[in-house]
């Protein structure tokens, strides 16, 4: 039975320091933003994540292009100006 109250007596240690911990959440130079935080709605977050998509895909085009040229296009290039 003692190591039952030693249990519960170790569990509510552990809870108190958590809540030590995070007390002091939303009080530092990130507060007012912690505060201000929302969860977007559905249309908002499906816009972003289009915009987003749009965004990976236009600069993984434009890595792709430039490792073409710098593979293919030189010989391309060199042909043309023989």
């Amino acid at each position: 039975m003692s190591s039952e109250k030693s249990l519960l007596d170790r569990s509510w240690d552990l809870q108190r320091k958590i809540e030590e911990r995070t007390k002091h959440v939303g009080k530092g130079r990130y507060g007012r933003v912690i505060k201000m935080a929302r969860k977007p709605p559905g249309e908002e977050y499906l816009k972003v994540t289009q915009i987003t998509s749009l965004g990976l895909l236009l600069i993984g085009g434009l890595g792709f292009l430039i490792y073409w040229l710098f593979e293919y296009g030189s010989k391309y290039l060199i042909d043309a100006f023989k």
